[in-house]
Formats: C-alpha cells, sequence, structure tokens
C-alpha cells in the first residue's frame, strides 16, 4: 500500500513540476560519476599516464582521450565533478543560510535595523561579483575555501530580498502575535517562528546559486585563478584553449560537463519553484 501511494505521488509530482524530475535525474547523474570517480578510472586527474592528444575513442584506456600533456580527460571529469559540486553546494548553501538570516531579521525587525540591512544588501549587490571574487581570489590566494565564501558574499543579497519580504508577512500572522502577547523574546521569535517559516525562498535558491558558483569556478580557472592543487573543469578548458583548432574535444567535453550540470541545477530550482508557487505552475499550463 505505502509503495503505490509513493508511486502515485511521484506520478503527480512529475505531472506537476517534470522540470523538477529532468533536473533530478541530470544531477543525479552527475553525482553519480563525482562519488564514483575512483571506480571510473585508475589515474590521477594531474598524472601524465599517456601520449597526448588521444582523440576520445581512438584507444580503449582512454574513452574520452587525452590532452596535450597526456593526463586522462576522463579522470579529469570525473575528479572535477567533485570539485564542481563541492563548491557550488558549498557557496549555495551558505549564501542561502546567510541571506536568509539577514532577510528574516530585516523583515522581521522591521525600522532602522531594516534599513540598515538593506543598505547593506544593496551595496553588495550592486558590487561586480565577478570582479570581486577576482580581486578576493589574487588578495587571499586561489583555493577552493576562497572562491567558495568570494561566491557566497556575493550572492547572498538575492536570498536577502525574497526572504524579507516572506518576514515582513510572516510577521504580521496572528501565532507571531500570540508569541509576542505572552512575552517571547524577539531573537526567540526570528529563529523559532519566522525563520522557519520563510525558508522556502532559501531552499529553492540553493540550486541556482550552486550553478552560478559552478560558473564562476570554471572563469576563474579558466583565468589561471583557480585552486592549481585540483582538477577543474574550467582548468581543463583553460588548458584545451591553446590547442582549440586542432583538438576541439579538449574544451568541448569539460565545458559539456559546465553545461550538463548548471543546466540540471536551474531545472531544479525552477522545479522546486513550480512546487512552491502553485499559482505560477497554473499561469504556466494556462500559457501565460
Amino acid at each position: 500500500m505505502s509503495r503505490s501511494v509513493t508511486a502515485i505521488r511521484a506520478v503527480g509530482t512529475a505531472r506537476e513540476a517534470p522540470s523538477l524530475v529532468a533536473g533530478a535525474l541530470l544531477f543525479l547523474a552527475v553525482l553519480g560519476i563525482a562519488l564514483s570517480a575512483r571506480h571510473l578510472t585508475a589515474y590521477d586527474p594531474m598524472d601524465m599516464v599517456g601520449m597526448p592528444f588521444v582523440w576520445p575513442g581512438a584507444e580503449a584506456g582512454f574513452p574520452l582521450g587525452t590532452d596535450m600533456m597526456g593526463r586522462d580527460i576522463l579522470s579529469g571529469i570525473a575528479y572535477g565533478a567533485r570539485v564542481s559540486l563541492e563548491i557550488g553546494i558549498a557557496a549555495g548553501v551558505l549564501a542561502a543560510l546567510a541571506g536568509a538570516a539577514i532577510g528574516a531579521v530585516a523583515g522581521f525587525y522591521g525600522g532602522f535595523v531594516d534599513e540598515a540591512l538593506m543598505r547593506l544588501t544593496e551595496f553588495f549587490q550592486t558590487m561586480p561579483a565577478l570582479l570581486f571574487t577576482i580581486v578576493m581570489v589574487v588578495v587571499v590566494r586561489p583555493s577552493v575555501a576562497t572562491i567558495v565564501l568570494s561566491v557566497a558574499l556575493t550572492s547572498w543579497p538575492q536570498v536577502a530580498r525574497l526572504v524579507r519580504a516572506e518576514a515582513l508577512r510572516v510577521s504580521r500572522a496572528e501565532y507571531v502575535q500570540a508569541a509576542r502577547v505572552i512575552g517571547m523574546s524577539r531573537a526567540r521569535i526570528v529563529f523559532t517562528h519566522v525563520l522557519p517559516n520563510v525558508m522556502t525562498p532559501a531552499v529553492v535558491m540553493i540550486s541556482i546559486l550552486a550553478g552560478n558558483a559552478i560558473l564562476t569556478e570554471a572563469v576563474l580557472s579558466f583565468l589561471g585563478l583557480g585552486d592549481p592543487n585540483v582538477m577543474t573543469w574550467g582548468s581543463m578548458i583553460g588548458s584545451g584553449r591553446e590547442a582549440l583548432q586542432t583538438a576541439w574535444y579538449m574544451t568541448a567535453i569539460p565545458g559539456g560537463a559546465v553545461l550538463v550540470t548548471v543546466l540540471s541545477l536551474n531545472l531544479l530550482g525552477n522545479g522546486l519553484n513550480d512546487l512552491a508557487n502553485p499559482r505560477r505552475r497554473g499561469a504556466r499550463r494556462g500559457g501565460i
């Protein structure tokens, strides 16, 4: 009985948000590649293990070929998936948590607190995100942690504005007013009543922010500003551009990996947004 109910719910979800199902399938495929990297290939992505410029399918030991230094491209894709997902998910979650906390406090407290936090939000929102990330990486040092922190610092304002709008609505709810009447402190109301009820926009935004973080990391690595100790899709694209005319597969394969991963995360975000906003789902059905 429980299996049939679960199947019915799954079918209903697929009908209501098909992009969620498509995004989840693509993301699970990328995640599976990342988790099974050691089983997919026996080579270290940084080691020169074969002849340079081996095209995909030319040798059984290198199904995706090798780059100009003789490194296995399949190893780079598999281990690069780990780095990309690590950066994307970490930056997305960090930005969502920071934005949700700031937005909830601003929307609930109002007045001077709201004004000050919104001016801070506008300051970070008007800052060129990529330029800020490049400066921070150069000043500190190129590493996965630095990239995650810099991307999160430029991404949280989007979440803060969405959560603030929800917090303004929730702060007028009856259960919040009742908590005030019984003498519950403002801080306790924010963390026990407001924040849990305004997290939906933040959760939806995690996938979108994760996709942006993966793109940002790819740009940084392409420019030579990524972590030199790990293999990333951006660094593979950057090294392959020198042989773009003679061996385009070196850039096309990691570029396709970035495209599929970001697409899966965007589809997940759109699907979650459809489930969280029935009106938007109905508008899409009506062709609006």
